[in-house]
């Protein structure tokens, strides 16, 4: 799975450099249209499974945890990194509530504290959510199914859905989607947060 989805960023990288005629509406049309697919492929797998309910059922309590373990990972994660390259631990506790949603993150980051920051939160979750795709395959192989959950975030319930679902089972397809969702709810109120407390 890793080299397919390397080898489809390389080959994506080369048309782009050599045909470079697509307008950026069509590539978003596009993207939209083939993550619209790849959900489409994990739902139906999943519809298919006759024991769904019952597998529903008998994932373990402790599932209930799992985004709130990766938020707490993802926000000390950030913070240790903060302190290893001397920038301000508050600022990058900041930067890891994104939880690898960009888009919201940056823009909130950028229009309650510093646009700076911002544009630091919309790389670090970009990043993310791309190395994410590249090791979600490895970290199932070599860590667990379950560990394969807290690369992508929020991503878990969309973009990298597919590619854990492809390298786990559809139980942990069920906890990566629970989780990506619960990470997403989380991200408007844990960002503001921090950005108070750092304004105090």
């Amino acid at each position: 799975m890793t080299w397919k989805i390397v080898g489809s960023l390389v080959a994506g990288i080369l048309c782009g450099l050599v045909l470079n005629t697509p307008a950026p509406e069509v590539l978003n049309v596009v993207t939209d249209l083939a993550l619209a697919v790849l959900l489409f492929a994990v739902g139906f797998s999943l519809g298919e499974d006759k024991d769904l309910w019952q597998k529903i059922r008998d994932l373990p309590k402790i599932s209930l945890a799992v985004p709130f373990l990766i938020a707490i990972g993802s926000v000390c994660g950030a913070m240790l990194a903060g302190l290893a390259i001397r920038f301000s631990i508050g600022e990058a506790a900041l930067v890891g509530a994104g939880f690898g949603w960009y888009s919201l993150s940056a823009v909130l980051i950028a229009q309650s504290y510093d646009v700076a920051v911002g544009a630091l939160a919309l790389l670090t979750n970009v990043f993310r959510e791309l190395l994410a795709i590249l090791f979600t395959p490895l970290v199932a192989k070599y860590l667990g199914r379950a560990p394969a959950t807290a690369p992508g975030g929020a991503t878990a319930m969309d973009v990298t859905l597919p590619i854990i679902a492809q390298s786990t089972d559809a139980q942990t397809a069920l906890v990566a989607f629970y989780s990506g969702t619960v990470l997403s709810i989380l991200v408007p109120f844990v960002v503001p947060l921090l950005v108070q407390l750092l304004q105090r």
